[in-house]
């Protein structure tokens, strides 16, 4: 009879498809529970322990027999605060595990749609702020030279200050974005670059403007890790490989755009204004200020996209990450037109907590006291993210694609600014070969109001000439004799008078300049009103060049973008690395034979369009590689390191401008073929889910 009754009970409480139906005969069942309804559910809560976040108000239905025998065995687990933090890591691994392949699953539910295209755009104005800002200070610096008076080391620090805030920004802004979140930390990131690239516009000196470059450098280094990691965070394992390589295309737009508006902005020395004697607004810095408006459009379309979801379940926020991920399916179900899909996901897994977060009460300390706490305490959590992505689980991974991303940096940073000097280096020798020599000429009583261009005079001599509102453009004077001559008005550029006579000569409002008298006897001879400042007298012949150039160079990565995209989940990330590398290697060896401007421009184009692939899958393999709560400070450490090989490869590569090409197209081609094989080492990624 007991059988039977027992029997009896245990068909009341049936258990189907998650459900259980208790009996509705009003009788009390044992245990501490409440009597439930009928038709209650407790599929939301299956397999999920006491310490398991839970809905305020959720109905948890009768537990499973299986629950029950699980929290008997974990009934004598001690407390969190007791147990090793060896034991709350394995634990907190194994709910990420959990937590990538459900991750996985609800970004699949939630599709690839107009959510994911409207957050593609706004992080492509980002990254073509990103690139706006590699060719800015390039596109300036022949005007910015002049108007500052910058010498020859003050226009290589501007050109190198940049890099140096990207290398910093990348790591700092990279490591705070796996603390604070991706959204905050772009906000932040462009905010900064914004702000300083703006002011940088009008600033005069020249300490001003490198100390703007640089602060605004770093604020745009952080943009590229924290891009990729936040785009990459909503997207599914088919679409990451792919889409991730079409947001690379808006680094080449961000290069295009800058061509485009330096070409069209600053050989129009007229555009600005200028307020007394000190204060110059010119074309130039007209470029600057636009230079910063996809940086500004990105930063304010940026305020009405979500955070990351990934990222807030690292940290335990499950609600807002839900609210999130269901707003993501919504959007995209609504533009597919079917609004009437429901968001099936009712409880996402959250990894366990083991963070000491120091919270201070507002009435502990002084603010800047509390402030500093709170900074040093993010600040060494970053730190120890950098010294994670070291342990032994990851060491030889970020090793190896150390070595891969520096190789990469410095031989095409390298070259991309090797091939303009070098064009320019061929415009001047072409240039010099056209000179003019005039021997022994004998001018007296001559007005010359007209510009004196690409001469050389020698043995001269010059009586009772007139020298009035004249320009002299790379011209020079030898062993040659001024007697009662008047310069009035004139402005030169490399031009200079070697072992002359000058006697009974007036200078007046002229740009002739102690140091342009070299070894010259200058005899009753009265400088006044020398011109103040520096000044752009002529417009650089090869300004149209050097634009097209980099025009041509950042238009060539198209192909290079569209088949990197559309072959890198089918060949995958290794391949296509190595393979990009090893082609741009032997394209360096073709430079052998650039003898001409046209020939090197069409060997800079080749070499960007092979080598971006390598670089669309450097950006996709370093996102994939490493966890949520460690990716945005792996990539920027290893973006901060691509920077520094941008700055060897600058410097390194422009001091053989003129000498040889020998040393800058073997370093190059070396570097390529070492990276490309190492590249084939790591490990392949295109199937595998987020961590």
């Amino acid at each position: 009879q007991g059988g039977r009754e027992a029997n009896q009970v245990s068909d009341d409480y049936r258990y189907q498809d998650g459900n259980y139906d208790a009996p509705n005969d009003g009788y009390y069942r044992g245990g501490d529970e409440p009597a439930q309804e009928e038709d209650a559910q407790s599929d939301v809560t299956e397999g999920h322990d006491e310490d398991d976040e839970v809905y305020e108000g959720e109905y948890q239905g009768i537990p499973h027999p299986d629950d029950i025998k699980e929290k008997q065995k974990r009934a004598p687990a001690m407390a969190d605060e007791y147990r090793d933090r060896a034991d709350l890591m394995a634990e907190r691994m194994e709910d990420e595990e959990q937590l990538a392949h459900q991750y996985e699953n609800i970004i699949e539910e939630c599709g690839h749609g107009r959510f994911q295209w409207t957050l593609f755009f706004v992080l492509g104005l980002a990254l073509m702020a990103d690139g706006v800002e590699v060719f800015v200070v390039g596109f300036v610096l022949p005007s910015a030279e002049k108007d500052m008076c910058l010498s020859s080391s003050n226009k290589g620090m501007l050109g190198l200050i940049v890099y140096l805030g990207m290398m910093v920004g990348a790591v700092l802004l990279g490591g705070l974005a796996d603390k604070l979140g991706r959204k905050q930390c772009l906000i932040i990131s462009l905010a900064i670059n914004a702000a300083f690239a703006f002011l940088s516009s009008f600033v005069q000196g020249y300490g001003f403007f490198l100390f703007c470059r640089l602060i605004s450098g770093l604020g745009i280094g952080g943009t590229l890790p924290i891009v990729f990691a936040y785009f990459s965070e909503f997207l599914s394992r088919e679409k990451r490989g792919e889409h991730l390589s079409w947001l690379c295309m808006f680094w080449m737009i961000g290069g295009i755009y800058a061509s485009a508006m330096a070409w069209s902005i600053i050989p129009h020395y007229g555009w600005g204004f200028s307020m007394g004697t000190k204060y110059h607004f010119h074309s130039w810095r007209v470029f600057v200020l636009v230079c910063s408006l996809p940086c500004i459009a990105s930063l304010v379309a940026l305020k009405f996209m979500p955070e990351s979801p990934r990222f807030l379940l690292e940290i335990g926020k499950h609600d807002e990450a839900w609210m999130i991920l269901k707003q993501v399916h919504d959007t995209n179900m609504r533009a597919k037109g079917e609004p009437e899909r429901v968001f099936t996901v009712s409880y996402i897994k959250t990894p366990k907590q083991v963070d000491e977060f120091i919270e201070i009460q507002s009435s502990t300390g002084t603010w800047y006291q509390r402030w500093l706490v709170r900074i040093t305490t993010t600040l060494k959590q970053v730190w120890d993210n950098v010294l994670y992505c070291l342990t032994a689980q990851y060491r030889m991974n970020t090793l190896m694609l150390a070595v891969v991303w520096f190789t990469m940096a410095l031989s095409y940073y390298g070259l991309i600014v090797w091939f303009p000097d070098m064009i320019r280096y061929l415009q001047d020798e072409a240039y010099d070969s056209r000179v003019k020599i005039f021997d022994e000429e004998e001018v007296s009583h001559f007005t010359f109001n007209f510009t004196l261009e690409n001469q050389i005079h020698r043995n001269g001599e010059y009586r009772n000439d007139k020298f009035i509102g004249m320009k002299f453009k790379e011209v020079k004077f030898e062993d040659s004799l001024f007697e009662d001559c008047y310069f009035e008005d004139v402005t030169s550029s490399e031009t200079f008078f070697e072992n002359c006579t000058i006697i009974s000569t007036v200078f007046y409002n002229t740009d002739l300049y102690e140091h342009k008298f070299i070894n010259c006897r200058l005899i009753n001879s009265t400088f006044m009103k020398e011109k103040e400042g520096c000044h752009i007298d002529f417009e650089e012949d090869n300004d149209f060049l050097i634009y097209l150039v980099s025009f041509l160079g950042s238009l060539s990565v198209l192909p290079g973008n569209i088949i990197s995209a559309l072959l890198m989940d089918k060949i995958g990330r290794i391949k296509m690395i190595g393979g990009s590398m090893l082609i741009s290697a032997v394209c360096c060896f073709f430079l052998f034979f650039g003898n001409s401007e046209s020939a090197m421009i069409g060997w800079q184009c080749l070499f960007c369009g092979a080598s971006i692939a390598a670089w669309n899958a450097l950006d996709v393999i370093t996102v994939e590689l490493y966890p949520t709560d460690k990716r945005a400070t792996a990539f920027g450490i290893l973006n901060g390191l691509c920077k520094f090989g941008a700055i060897l490869g600058n410097s390194i590569f422009s001091s053989f401008v003129g000498i040889t090409k020998v040393v800058p197209i073997l370093l190059a081609s070396s570097a390529l073929v070492g990276g490309g094989l190492l590249a084939l080492r790591l490990p392949e990624t295109r199937e595998q889910v987020l961590m």
